[in-house]
Formats: C-alpha cells, sequence, structure tokens
C-alpha cells in the first residue's frame, strides 16, 4: 500500500481508503455485519489504513461495524474519516429527502448543521465507534439553513477539546470552502470523482490546488458500474439505490462497456481487474489525494487494495483518458 499525506497535515492515508457506505446496508439492500467486519479487517491486513464512515449510513450501522472491525488494532496506525449533518431523528433544518432504514421504516432525512446538533453527533459516533477521538471531521452535505460560521466555530471547539484532529467538508464547491475558511482551517473536500463524473475539473479542483487542499475521491468506480461487471438488464436486489439512476440504464450501460472494453489490455497487460485499473487512473488525477472505494466482502476489500501493487506510466493514463473522452452517456 502507499500513503499519501493530508494537505499540510501531519495525517498521512492509504491511497485505498475503505468507504463504508455499503457495509451500512443503507440504500444497499441490506448488510451482513460478519463479512462487513471481515472486509474491514482484511483491508487493514493489506496496507489499508484509513476507514471513511458517516452515522447516516445505516443510521449508525456503518460507525457500528467499524468500531467493531477495529477493536484490538492499533488505534495510533488507523485514521478514522467520519462526518455530520444529515439527521435521520431530529426534523430540523434543510429537508433532504424520504427513504427507508435497514428494517424497510420510512425515515425523512434532513441535513441539519447547527452547533448543538454537532456536539451530539459527534458524541455518538465516538460512542459507536469505540475511540475517544476522529482524525477527520466533515460536514457530509451543505445546510442552507444554519450559516456556515456556526457550524465550523462548533468543529474548532471539538478540536480544541481533542475529540477531531482536523476538519473537512463533504459536497463543498469552491465558494463554500473559501467561506469556511474564514472560520477555520479545511484540510479537504470529499467529493464524487469518477471517469464518468469530472465536474470538479473546473472549478473545484483548482481551487484545491492554489489553497493547499486535499481532494478525497468518493465513488471511484461509479457504484460498480466501472468494475464490467454490469450489463444491460442488471438486476438489483430490492432497496438498492442503483435501480433508478441513469448511468444504469441500458444503452449507458453499454456505451460504458464498450469504453472499458477498450482499456482492458491495458489493465490484462498489467495482470490488472478493471476496477484496479480504473482506481490507478483516478489517483493520478490532479489534486485527488485518495480513492474511497467501498466493499461488501473480504474478497472485494483485497482485490480494491492490490489496485496499490501496479503503477500506471503517463502514457498509459494518457491513453485511456483519450478513450474515455470518446465516451458520452445519456442523461
Amino acid at each position: 500500500m502507499r500513503y499519501r499525506k493530508l494537505a499540510n497535515t501531519a495525517l498521512r492515508l492509504s491511497e485505498v481508503t475503505f468507504g463504508a457506505w455499503a457495509v451500512g446496508g443503507w440504500m444497499w439492500g441490506g448488510t451482513e455485519r460478519g463479512d462487513a467486519v471481515e472486509a474491514i479487517r482484511a483491508s487493514y491486513d493489506m496496507g489499508v489504513t484509513s476507514i471513511d464512515t458517516a452515522p447516516i449510513y445505516g443510521q449508525g450501522t456503518s460507525e457500528e461495524i467499524v468500531g467493531e472491525a477495529i477493536k484490538g488494532l492499533p488505534r495510533d496506525q488507523i485514521q478514522i474519516l467520519t462526518k455530520f449533518g444529515m439527521r435521520w431523528d431530529l426534523k430540523q433544518g434543510e429537508f433532504g429527502f424520504s427513504s427507508k432504514d435497514n428494517d424497510g421504516n420510512a425515515i425523512n432525512i434532513y441535513k441539519y448543521a447547527g452547533k448543538e446538533s454537532i456536539i451530539k453527533e459527534c458524541e455518538d459516533s465516538l460512542k459507536r465507534l469505540r475511540t475517544d477521538y476522529i482524525d477527520l471531521y466533515q460536514i457530509h452535505w451543505p445546510d442552507s439553513t444554519t450559516p456556515i460560521a456556526e457550524t465550523m466555530e462548533a468543529v474548532s471547539r471539538l478540536i480544541e477539546q481533542g475529540k477531531v484532529r482536523y476538519a473537512g467538508v463533504c459536497n463543498y464547491d469552491a465558494a463554500q470552502m473559501a467561506e469556511a475558511e474564514k472560520f477555520i482551517s479545511l484540510v479537504s473536500d470529499q467529493v464524487p470523482y469518477s471517469m464518468v463524473v469530472r465536474d470538479i475539473e473546473e472549478k473545484l479542483i483548482p481551487y484545491c490546488m492554489e489553497h493547499g487542499k486535499s481532494i478525497l475521491a468518493y465513488s471511484p468506480l461509479e457504484r460498480g458500474l466501472l468494475t464490467g461487471k454490469m450489463k444491460p438488464g442488471h438486476r438489483f436486489e430490492a432497496g438498492d439505490h442503483r435501480q433508478g439512476l441513469s448511468y444504469f440504464k441500458g444503452e449507458n450501460l453499454k456505451r460504458t462497456n464498450a469504453f472499458l472494453n477498450q482499456i482492458k489490455p491495458i489493465a490484462d497487460e498489467k495482470q490488472l481487474t478493471l476496477g484496479q485499473l480504473v482506481i490507478l487512473w483516478t489517483l493520478q488525477q490532479p489534486c485527488i489525494t485518495i480513492t474511497l472505494v467501498g466493499a461488501r466482502n473480504k474478497e472485494q476489500a483485497v482485490q480494491n487494495a492490490r489496485a496499490i501493487d501496479q503503477q500506471l506510466s503517463i502514457e498509459e493514463v494518457t491513453a485511456i483518458t483519450g478513450f474515455l473522452d470518446q465516451l458520452e452517456l445519456i442523461a
């Protein structure tokens, strides 16, 4: 495994970071805790020391699983990244959307980052994670109902108390990051970035490069789309959010797989899976510090980590990007 420094901090994250959304089960058709714990521990054995989770992932389930998985491991060799600002147990803030929990019960999700709410969320996360500090604490989504100043001042208090080491954001644009910087020193922005979702290249990447911030790329495999395992007509399990996304519709799957077939010779030559090749390409894009990659079992976790056994040349990255620029998906 290779590691990269998070912005100007003392924190070094594994280039492949374990993304723990799917193991929480919520919006992924449920979870098997035993498999999830085994996946995280297998990742750690492969050198994946960084884990990204959030309270909303399974309404506490993901954080509980992470806490169980790291029990007995040296805490100072693990980096826990979690979030705040999405409440399913409080009708306050900006209404997000309606959903169902892992038991099938209807829930409403609110984006809320008020001061007292953040303090409570942090305490709850610490208990579920079985730790006394969080390495990187990130607002999950912008909250239009709470001033950024109030939100960041609350996180500053948590840093002063030693419960949080560094502050980050998720899904912020450049202007929101600049506003937050008036009240706290941010180290990162966690945003969606993949071969088929590249809009951050226009404004956010230049901002982060200029100001020395890290970008944590989530969904680099576009929720499995870029693994090559999904073909037109693929059927998802009940409760899997991907069944309603345009990327997974027949024609888009057809076009995506045609592109993947174009780059497959590069993967074959390096004895990589398509997913591993995609991870490596993502890591070599400007300002991308790490990739957050999900796994629901040991096999997937080990495969993701082994991507780092190889490297891509500049010529190979250029060739892949050339094929990619010809890919057009239907919105």
